[in-house]
């Protein structure tokens, strides 16, 4: 049967009989508002649809059905727009300002409104979050046309007694991208062979958007415009229903929630919402498809234990957030086990699933209006019954990090005070549950293999250095982030300047500075000296600028450094004199000019595509310095020494004998080679560097106890590290570590490589505390055995050069400011880290 209804999609033809295989059952519709077929002048399905072609189309809708408005809410790093359709009754669109404002009654704890049943349900459809997961944008046009042109009394009472926002491309630079290659390679007759270029995308793939981030994990870190944008929109309507629409292997089926059991063992979530509201929901889904023959299963795989997800941040908001999951046509037509699945056939189940989502809400309206109302007002009771009243934190050292981190707070809209010379997010306020996603941790759990990370703790991503209080003073509320990192304007001198560097931006102020032509200097042990803003003590890693060394005169210089403090509020001091209080002197040899980095990173297949933007991103957009990304179809014919610094990701690095010693001859003149993840346990494997691997002796006399087969999945799957929050004890004395004022950070592991630490005892930087557990799961195997003898971070000679082995990834989402800082000491002070023998 389901070969047969596989089979049995079509071709469509430009006829609009055809595109009632979609929705026939909603006829009639008015003719002048046209079809998507229409309009773009081929059938939904026939080939995949463009996103300015997506907008269009919605912006011609908004025009001429009173139905329909449309909303930019953002751009794309590529700057593609990011549009809402609201699709509404014309009375309630011509009455939207009072429903929105009637509507956030409910998520206001100090009011009581009743009306549950007489407010329209507000509901938010979200498709293609990852842009070659094609089949819901085509769905969502669908979707959009249906709903401002159908005329049966079905949809009707929909319009009548819902607000829908459509939000047709979330991921658009990632949905062009496959879009083009899809369209690419059709061909004519079509081609279902999956081994046919059409299916199988060249690196990286469309899935990703422009720094190859995976959107669907930005909600709650909100490091790309596409995801702040959409949290700016998201809290300004509270959606009571918001839907996220993917694509999974070709071999599957049809996913909708309720998802697999799993999360901490006492989950901030409602119990309401994972289970009754789910499998309300459920019934829906499970009828709708029986209805159109399609196959489909839940509760078997997927969670929402991630807060991060299109699907489980709603679920934060009083919301309910729903996943689904379309075997993916990889294409337009490709062959499976089951026979073949088209690429109509895929959309139709997305938009099945659309139209019934809003049915389920419709028909349930006053009971998610109740339950978003519930759920705001229990976050103030739950936040009334804990000890914890707040938390502090404050990092003197760092005001620009402190600044990053409160921007986070602020855009999820959680309350943050300033309080003396620290700051105090309070427990009893509306967003309470965001504020226990911000700072809790947790190490008991309901289940032990995850979909994706099972620590989120955000504090620990900024290295914040904050405590549970018991009171709060609350003092002065933040709206901005104005004056949060302002330093005192720099004075001019003739002699020296000095720089800050335990500053997170720092590092960029030091780029543009070299960029511009100066020479700056990075002094390797603390000094105390005298400035025109008083006595200051620096830190090591303190950059120094001699005025008198430069060429460029001093007026020259200062312009330079005091627009470039102005830009990045870096604390800069003037010196008149090289002679230091304590310490060394300005004119010391442990003081010595940095060369600016020529840095080049390995790209293309077999490299670990979002690890490799996460570099690329923080280079592009925080430090504001270019990086040369080699493909690795090139890296034989490319000449390694117009570089000073290559980056190898996580990846599976297929070198040839030869290509290795190229790497090794490069870095022994001196280079500096950095590896994250596997590249690093690749180095040690290829025996690039004297390192090892901490590796247990296997016992040879214990005895297989035999296990059940259907449990193997779980079983091997709970020995993975799927992402948690781990002590790392620094050498802060190193070059790799200036910056940092604490022997003690958290990093981030999402992988299983443990590197051993070096027997030179010079060269291990990190190395996990004795009782490293913050945040997240992890097997006592894995505790034991693996991450506690285990170094984070090592440095191996290699000739006149040195590799820098990163065991975990300093850069992971974007967010960990906690551990950026490591990565780019690597960067602009590698060749100087002189390993003693």
């Amino acid at each position: 049967m389901l070969k047969k209804l596989l089979l049995g999609v079509f071709f469509l033809s430009t006829s609009l009989s055809a595109q009632d295989y979609f929705f026939k059952k909603f006829h009639p519709f008015n003719s002048n508002v046209p079809s998507p077929e229409e309009f773009l002048g081929y059938g939904i399905g026939e080939r995949h649809t463009r996103h300015d072609l997506i907008v269009n189309y919605l912006t011609r809708l908004a025009e001429v059905s009173d139905r329909a408005s449309i909303h930019e809410y953002g751009k794309t790093h590529e700057g593609r727009k990011l549009v809402i359709l609201t699709i509404t009754s014309p009375e309630n669109l011509g009455n939207l300002d009072q429903l929105k404002t009637q509507h956030l009654q409910f998520t206001d704890p100090s009011k009581s409104p009743s009306n549950y049943d007489e407010v329209p349900i507000f509901i938010n459809l979200g498709y293609n979050v990852h842009g070659n997961e094609p089949s819901s944008s085509e769905a969502a046009l669908l979707t959009a046309y249906t709903l401002t042109a159908s005329n049966s009394p079905e949809i009707l009472n929909y319009l009548n007694k819902g607000v829908i926002f459509i939000d047709p491309t979330i991921n658009p630079d990632g949905r062009d991208r496959h879009t083009q290659w899809a369209n690419m390679y059709q061909g004519n007759p079509m081609v279902a062979d999956p081994q046919d270029a059409e299916h199988n995308e060249y690196w990286p793939r469309g899935r990703t958007n422009h720094y190859w981030f995976d959107l669907n994990r930005d909600w709650l870190l909100g490091i790309n415009p596409e995801s702040r944008g959409k949290l700016g929109w998201y809290h300004e309507w509270y959606p009571n229903v918001v839907t996220d629409f993917h694509e999974m292997g070709s071999q599957s089926s049809y996913f909708f929630e309720p998802m697999k059991d799993n999360g901490s063992l006492n989950p901030i979530m409602p119990k309401e919402n994972y289970e009754d509201l789910n499998n309300l929901f459920g019934d829906y889904f499970s009828k709708a498809l029986d209805s159109i023959g399609s196959f489909y299963f839940s509760k078997e795989v997927f969670d929402g234990t991630y807060p991060g997800y299109g699907s489980s941040y709603p679920d934060l908001q009083g919301g309910l957030g729903l996943l689904f999951e379309q075997a993916s046509s990889r294409g337009h037509k490709q062959t499976t086990d089951f026979g073949e699945i088209t690429f109509p056939f895929t959309i139709r189940n997305q938009y099945t699933s659309s139209i019934t989502t809003i049915k389920a809400a419709v028909e349930n309206k006053a009971l998610l209006r109740k339950y978003q109302q519930d759920f705001f007002k229990s976050a103030l009771t739950n936040a009334t019954k804990s000890k914890i009243r707040g938390y502090s934190f404050k990092d003197n050292h760092d005001p620009n990090r402190v600044k990053a981190f409160i921007d986070k707070l602020l855009l999820h809209k959680i309350d943050v005070y300033r309080s003396g010379n620290s700051f105090v997010v309070p427990t009893r306020q509306p967003q309470y549950r965001m504020v226990q996603t911000m700072f809790e941790t947790y190490g008991k759990y309901r289940d032990s293999v995850y979909y994706d990370a099972s620590a989120w703790s955000v504090a620990n991503f900024y290295n914040m250095k904050y405590k549970a209080v018991t009171s709060v003073n609350q003092g002065e509320k933040l709206t901005s982030l104005d004056n949060l990192a302002s330093p005192k304007g720099v004075q001019k001198t003739n002699y020296a300047y000095i720089i800050d560097y335990n500053d997170y931006n720092a590092i960029a102020m030091l780029n543009q500075l070299q960029s511009n032509g100066l020479v700056v200097s990075s002094s390797f042990k603390p000094f105390t000296i005298r400035t025109n803003s008083g006595d200051q003590k620096f830190n090591y890693g303190a950059l120094v600028i001699p005025v008198s060394l430069q060429k460029k005169d001093s007026d020259e210089v200062y312009a330079l450094i005091r627009d470039a403090q102005k830009e990045f509020q870096v604390p800069v001091y003037a010196a008149n004199s090289g002679y230091s209080l304590q310490g060394i002197d300005l004119g010391s040899r442990w003081i010595s000019p940095i060369t600016k980095p020529k840095a080049a990173m390995l790209v293309g297949d077999g490299v670990r595509s979002y690890e490799a933007g996460e570099v690329w991103h923080l280079l592009d957009t925080r430090v504001h310095m270019p990086i040369t990304k080699i493909p690795m179809r090139n890296f034989g014919r490319i000449n390694l020494d117009k570089y000073n610094t290559l980056v190898m990701v996580s990846g599976s690095y297929d070198f040839s004998e030869k290509q290795q010693e190229k790497i090794k001859a490069w870095v022994s003149k001196g280079n500096t080679l950095i590896t994250i993840g596997s590249a690093s346990k690749w180095a040690v494997d290829k025996k690039l560097v004297e390192e090892k691997l901490t590796e247990k002796e296997k016992d040879s006399t214990k005895t297989v106890v035999r296990k059940p087969y259907v449990n193997a999945n779980e079983n091997l799957g709970k020995e993975s590290v799927g992402g948690a929050i781990f002590k790392v004890d620094l050498d802060i004395t190193h070059p790799l570590a200036f910056g940092y004022t604490d022997t003690s950070i958290p990093v981030y592991k999402n992988n299983s490589v443990w590197l051993a630490p070096s027997k030179n005892e010079y060269a291990t930087v990190g190395k996990y505390a004795k009782n490293p557990h913050i945040d997240g799961f992890i097997t006592k195997k894995n505790m034991e055995e693996n991450l506690k003898p285990s170094a984070s971070l090592l440095v191996s000679k290699m000739g006149g050069g040195r590799v820098v082995l990163f065991a975990d990834n300093p850069n992971f989402r974007g967010s960990w400011y906690g551990t950026n800082r490591l990565f780019l000491n690597a960067l602009f002070l590698g060749n100087k880290i002189r390993i003693p023998e």
